[in-house]
């Protein structure tokens, strides 16, 4: 079996960066630095070519992957005649980061609305509760905002999809030239910031 090629300087620094960025996203190093060297390649890699660039044993490399099919952000490829498993990531980043985002909405997100669904439905018995609830109703009404923005975004095309993030600036103009027809920005600075005196 011919020996894996050395990675490039420039592929190590992004493999070794995408180590030390997994942790901060919950996600351990190894299986980050394994990520990172299959988004690099041109063509789907086996578990002993990547234990072999990245110098990890053959049972981390084996785990790593296990993780990275259940959070969807690899693809299982065969080759005629050879019985080993390979391994691509998605080619439009645009999906890499859909499905990353649905499976932190589902891991995440989805049990904190659940328990504030749930919370929302009980009768408070103290002025405590009742304060208590009503900060609970605006988390809850601000992530069902978000996830059903994001559903929306989620079923653009790529190309409109980046389009719009592109607008930022223009989208923050045009509502605030709608607030000022509409009075919407004196209302909200006449309640003042939660808190206020």
């Amino acid at each position: 079996m011919a020996s894996a090629p050395e990675l490039p300087p420039l592929n190590r620094q992004f493999v070794a960066h995408f180590g030390e960025m997994g942790s901060k996203w919950g996600i351990n190093r190894t299986v980050g630095q394994i990520y990172a060297l299959i988004f690099l390649s041109e063509r789907a890699l086996n578990a002993d070519e990547i234990a072999e660039m990245l110098e990890f044993s053959r049972s981390n490399v084996s785990m790593g992957l296990k993780e990275l099919q259940a959070w969807r952000l690899v693809h299982l490829r065969h080759h005629a005649g050879d019985r080993r498993e390979y391994f691509e990531a998605p080619k439009d980043v645009w999906e890499i980061f859909r499905v990353l985002a649905e499976e932190r909405r589902r891991r995440e997100i989805e049990p904190t609305l659940s328990m504030l669904r749930n919370a929302l439905l009980e009768s408070p018995t103290s002025d405590a509760e009742r304060h208590a609830q009503a900060r609970m109703r605006e988390m809850h009404d601000l992530i069902d905002r978000l996830m059903k923005w994001f559903d929306d975004v989620q079923r653009l095309a790529p190309e409109t999809a980046m389009q719009l993030m592109g607008m930022g600036a223009t989208v923050t103009k045009v509502l605030t030239l709608k607030d000022r027809l509409t009075g919407g920005a004196s209302k909200k600075s006449s309640k003042g910031p939660a808190g206020d005196s």
